[in-house]
């Protein structure tokens, strides 16, 4: 495991002051989005919570193929003038303004991909609280979690190349870390390492919310991982620890910093422009603020961006680096979804080995099925691939449906509300025949 007599580089102190006061809301962790209930945590989430409404399940392989009809892959949005789908459209957008406004959500996007390629997007509130200025199509927001599916795909890329093998020791890549050499490749990318999560550490809530506004390195970070869960491929435990080191490990392979080779790879090639890395890129899109709630079903907002440039707030999100350190509009998540698991980005036999991993870890009995970051649940009565993530002040999910050729990409700048509501509700209704399109049928959170 990591020994903490080979650290990274010299560490900087870190002095926790005493008016730092934790809410209700740091209590959970940082990962893939849980209940809707649950209290998040400054790096919260958890995989080991299916969203809400969805049934984990074992990763459909990837030699079933996606049926969207067309090349699938990262294309311009297609305009279909169809009055169907005019009231489907209408539908959705009735659905959304009702749960947001339900669940007091301050900001919400959402992008659905329809089998044919076309597109739905839809707003509801605000990215900005106190200075009133709404969502939109070029809001982005933090995804959290959702960035280990870019990690990941990185990751793959240079098995692809051959840079990088799955069963070789990840201290061969990162020799000057102390780590177990044990660890695999393969066990970091589907959480089978036994690598504690740094953001379980009992001090580092206070410590990031402490200077909010402050830089934190890898390095620090790595100074917060504790015992051991279990011995390498023994179990399955969620650890953001696994997705900070393949971070530095793509940027040692690969010689370029992890947000150039995102983009080189993936950004660029696939025109998503509203993409970037927070910890050292400039944002290309306005970034949704972060809220989180006090106590009381009336509690407001409070907004922990400020007059920062990275949403929810720098501490949190530097320290995630690899772990969760993107921010996107929900179009181009939901079209990167698309791409990845609809075989547009690795070649077919990494897809199926990214997928496939999922059979490995179920002996373990994760809560949510998990390959090499992907998780498997069910949506709205098919199997999905995707991620959901959380951080304190915001929460998404992206789910891809292969055998139906739906994506819906749902991304909110709170972490109290699980975003699956929302994304299970409107694939209800996108997914309806024309027919019995539940058009009329707009309860709100329903």
């Amino acid at each position: 495991m990591l020994r903490r007599a080979l650290p990274i580089v010299a560490l900087l102190v870190l002095v926790p002051t005493a008016s730092a006061m934790l809410g209700p809301e740091l209590s959970a962790r940082f990962g893939p989005a849980g209940p809707a209930s649950a209290a998040p945590s400054v790096a919260a989430g958890s995989a080991a919570s299916p969203a809400a409404g969805a049934s984990p399940r074992a990763a459909p392989s990837a030699s079933a193929s996606p049926r969207p009809s067309g090349p699938v892959g990262v294309q311009a949005p297609r305009v279909v003038h169809d009055p169907a789908r005019a009231a489907v459209r209408l539908a959705l957008k009735v659905r959304l303004d009702g749960i947001q406004a339900k669940y007091g959500i301050p900001g919400v996007s959402v992008t659905i991909i329809f089998p044919d390629g076309s597109q739905w997007f839809g707003a509801a509130g605000l990215a900005d609280v106190g200075a009133g200025v709404p969502v939109t199509r070029d809001t982005a927001f933090a995804v959290a979690s959702i960035s280990k599916t870019f990690t990941s795909a990185l990751v793959l890329a240079l098995v692809e190349d051959g840079s990088v093998r799955l069963e070789a020791p990840a201290a061969t890549y990162l020799p000057d870390l102390g780590l177990d050499s044990a660890v695999t490749v393969r066990h970091l990318l589907d959480h089978t390492s036994g690598l504690r999560d740094y953001f379980f550490h009992r001090d580092i809530d206070r410590l990031l919310l402490a200077h909010p506004d402050r830089r934190w390195t890898a390095s620090e970070a790595l100074q917060y991982v504790g015992k051991p869960y279990f011995k390498p491929g023994r179990g399955w435990h969620y650890s953001n620890t696994n997705y900070l080191l393949l971070g530095l490990l793509a940027e040692r392979v690969g010689g370029a910093p992890l947000a150039d080779q995102l983009r080189a790879r993936f950004f660029g090639p696939l025109g998503l422009d509203g993409t970037f890395y927070q910890p050292t890129d400039e944002p290309t899109r306005p970034v949704a603020h972060g809220y989180r709630f006090g106590t009381g079903a009336d509690a407001r907002p409070l907004d922990l961006t400020g007059d920062g440039s990275i949403a929810p707030f720098a501490s949190v999100v530097t320290a995630a680096a690899g772990a969760g350190g993107i921010a996107a509009t929900s179009s181009d998540i939901a079209r990167w979804a698309r791409a990845l698991y609809g075989g547009g980005v690795l070649a077919p036999a990494t897809l199926r080995m990214m997928l496939d991993d999922a059979a490995r870890t179920e002996r373990f009995r994760p809560t949510v099925p998990y390959g090499l970051g992907v998780q498997s649940v069910d949506v709205a009565g098919e199997s999905t691939l995707g991620h959901s993530g959380r951080l304190l002040g915001s929460r998404a999910v992206v789910r891809y449906l292969p055998d139906s050729g739906f994506t819906v990409a749902v991304l909110t700048n709170q972490s109290r509300t699980d975003p699956a509501i929302i994304a299970r509700a409107l694939l209800r209704i996108a997914m309806a025949p024309a027919r019995d399109c539940p058009c009329l049928d707009v309860g709100r959170g329903r």
